[in-house]
C-alpha cells in the first residue's frame, strides 16, 4: 500500500499550541471564524463580500433571513379633469334654471291672486255703493252662493206683496155683509203679474196689492185653478222686482228654507226661517182636493197663504198654503207643521192662467181614488189610481177604460196613487196620444188614449167622502161592498 508520505499533503506543518497566539490574517474580521479556536481551518468564505451573521450563544450559526421583496403597487389611472368640471357646470345650470322656473311660477301665482283680489274688491265696492244708494245695510252676494237669512231678506223682500180681498156674502135672510180677508203673493213678472193661492182671492169682489215700499195697486184676477189652489193677479205697473223661480225637484229633508209673507194681515214683510221637514205630503185643501206638498217647520200663519217659500239661494221653490193647527186628542198643541205647494207642480200652469184664465192641460175624463195600501198588501192588489167614474164621451171612455180599473202607468210614468196620475198628466198636452196601463181582473191591459183639453174648473180627483177604508170588523155585506170594487160584481 502506498503511504501518505508521498502524498501531496506531505510536510504539512503541525500546528503547535503556541501558534494559536500568533495573529491571524483575518484578525481584522469580526466573523465567526476569528475565534474558532485551534485546530480548525479558516472559512473559505472569509474574503466574501457578504457579511456573515454572528453565531448564537450556543455556537450555532443562525439561518440566513431571505430578503423581503415588496411588490410595487400599480398606479391608478388618473381621472380626466374635465369630467368633474363639467358636472359642476351642469349642477350650477340646473340650480339656476330651477330657481328661474320657481321664481316665474311664484310670480305668476301672485299675479293671479292679485287679480282675483282686485276683482273681489271691485265687486265689494259695487255692493257697498248699491247698498248705500238703496239704504240697506246688508250686502247680498252676487256670485250665486248661498245667502244668510239677512242677505236673503234684503235680496227678496221687495218681490213679496200683501193682498187684501173684499168679500161680499149674502145671509139666509137675504141680507148682505162685507168682509175682508188677507194673504200674500209674489211678483212673477216685472210688468205686474202676481201669483197667490186661489183660496186667498176666492169670491173676492175687490182686490188690492200692496208692495214692500207701501205702494197700493188695484188688482184684477186673471186666472185661477181650484184643483191646485193657484191664481194669477194683474196690476198696472212696470219695472217691478220679480222673483227667480227655482226647482222643488231636488229638495231633500233638512234643506234650509225661508218664508216671507203677511201673517195675520198686519205684519207685512215678515220672514220666518225653517227647514224642509218632509216631501210628498198628501194634504187635503178645502175638504175636496188632495195636493202633494212640501212640509216645513218655518212658521206659517193666516195671512202667509200665497206667499213664496225660498231656498237659501233666493229662489222660489214653493207657495206657502196651509198649516196644521189646534190640539191633538190628548190635548197637546200642534206647532211647526206648515205646508207649501211645490213650484215644479204649478209653474207650467202660469202661462195658461195668464193667457186663458184656466189650465188647458191634458184631461182623461175619469174620477179616481187611491187603492187602500193595507188591502193591496194583504190581497196582492196593485197600487195605483182606482177608477170610480168614467165620463161619457171622454178620452178615457174612447180608450176603453172602465170603472174598477186600476191605472198603474201613463206614458211610461209609474202611477201608484192619485198624485202620481196628476203629475203624469202634466207631461202631456191636449191632443197627445200615449199608452195607459191598467189592471183589470188581475191582468194588465195596455190601452191607447188621445188626451182631451182639460175643461175649466173640472176636477180630476174624486170627492173625499167617496173614499172607503177597509173595515176592521162587521158583517159579510160590509166586507163584500168594500172588495167588490176591485173584483167586479
Amino acid at each position: 500500500m502506498e503511504s501518505f508520505e508521498n502524498n501531496e499533503f506531505e510536510n504539512e506543518p503541525e500546528v503547535s499550541p503556541e501558534s494559536s497566539a500568533q495573529p491571524s490574517r483575518y484578525a481584522a474580521n469580526d466573523g465567526a471564524y476569528q475565534t474558532a479556536g485551534t485546530g480548525r481551518r479558516e472559512s473559505p468564505y472569509a474574503d466574501s463580500p457578504y457579511e456573515m451573521n454572528h453565531q448564537t450563544q450556543s455556537g450555532c450559526q443562525a439561518p440566513p433571513t431571505p430578503p423581503v421583496h415588496h411588490p410595487h403597487k400599480a398606479k391608478k389611472p388618473q381621472k380626466p379633469v374635465w369630467k368633474p368640471v363639467l358636472a359642476c357646470l351642469l349642477a350650477v345650470a340646473l340650480v339656476a334654471g330651477g330657481c328661474g322656473i320657481t321664481a316665474a311660477m311664484v310670480n305668476q301665482r301672485w299675479e293671479t291672486r292679485e287679480q282675483a283680489l282686485t276683482e273681489k274688491l271691485d265687486v265689494l265696492q259695487k255692493q257697498i255703493t248699491s247698498s248705500t244708494a238703496s239704504g240697506k245695510g246688508t250686502l247680498v252676494p252676487t256670485d250665486g252662493s248661498a245667502m244668510t237669512p239677512s242677505q236673503l231678506y234684503a235680496s227678496c223682500v221687495d218681490s213679496v206683496v200683501a193682498i187684501s180681498a173684499t168679500v161680499t156674502s149674502t145671509g139666509i135672510y137675504g141680507n148682505t155683509s162685507t168682509g175682508t180677508s188677507s194673504g200674500s203673493g209674489f211678483i212673477l213678472t216685472d210688468d205686474g203679474y202676481i201669483v197667490t193661492n186661489y183660496h186667498v182671492v176666492e169670491g173676492a169682489t175687490e182686490l188690492t196689492v200692496t208692495t214692500h215700499d207701501g205702494t197700493e195697486y188695484s188688482a184684477e184676477l186673471k186666472g185661477k185653478d181650484a184643483t191646485n189652489d193657484v191664481a194669477v193677479l194683474k196690476v198696472e205697473a212696470e219695472n217691478l222686482p220679480a222673483v227667480t223661480l227655482g226647482s222643488s225637484h231636488d229638495l231633500v229633508i233638512g234643506d234650509m228654507v225661508a218664508a216671507i209673507g203677511n201673517p195675520l194681515g198686519k205684519l207685512a214683510a215678515t220672514q220666518t226661517i225653517g227647514y224642509v221637514s218632509g216631501i210628498n205630503r198628501e194634504v187635503a185643501t178645502g175638504g175636496v182636493t188632495t195636493i202633494s206638498m212640501i212640509q216645513t217647520d218655518a212658521a206659517i200663519n193666516p195671512g202667509n197663504s200665497g206667499g213664496p217659500l225660498f231656498n237659501m239661494y233666493g229662489q222660489v221653490i214653493g207657495i206657502t198654503t196651509a198649516k196644521y193647527s189646534g190640539t191633538t186628542g190628548s190635548g197637546a198643541s200642534i206647532e211647526g207643521v206648515g205646508f207649501a205647494i211645490p213650484i215644479d207642480d204649478v209653474a207650467a200652469m202660469f202661462d195658461d192662467l195668464i193667457d186663458f184664465g184656466y189650465v188647458t192641460g191634458s184631461y182623461m175624463g175619469v174620477s179616481v181614488e187611491n187603492v187602500d195600501e193595507e188591502a193591496a198588501s194583504r190581497y196582492s192588489l196593485p197600487t195605483g189610481a182606482y177608477v170610480v167614474k168614467v165620463e161619457k164621451d171622454s178620452a178615457a171612455q174612447k180608450a176603453g177604460i172602465e170603472v174598477k180599473d186600476i191605472i198603474t202607468d201613463v206614458g211610461g210614468h209609474s202611477v201608484s196613487n192619485v198624485t202620481d196620475l196628476t203629475r203624469a198628466l202634466r207631461n202631456f198636452k191636449a191632443g197627445d196620444s200615449t199608452t195607459v196601463t191598467v189592471t183589470r181582473g188581475g191582468k194588465q191591459v195596455a190601452l191607447q188614449i188621445t188626451l182631451d183639453e182639460r175643461p175649466q174648473e173640472t176636477e180630476e180627483q174624486p170627492q173625499q167622502e167617496t173614499t172607503q177604508t177597509m173595515p176592521n170588523s162587521g158583517s159579510f155585506d160590509e166586507w163584500y161592498d168594500y172588495f167588490r170594487r176591485y173584483f167586479g160584481g
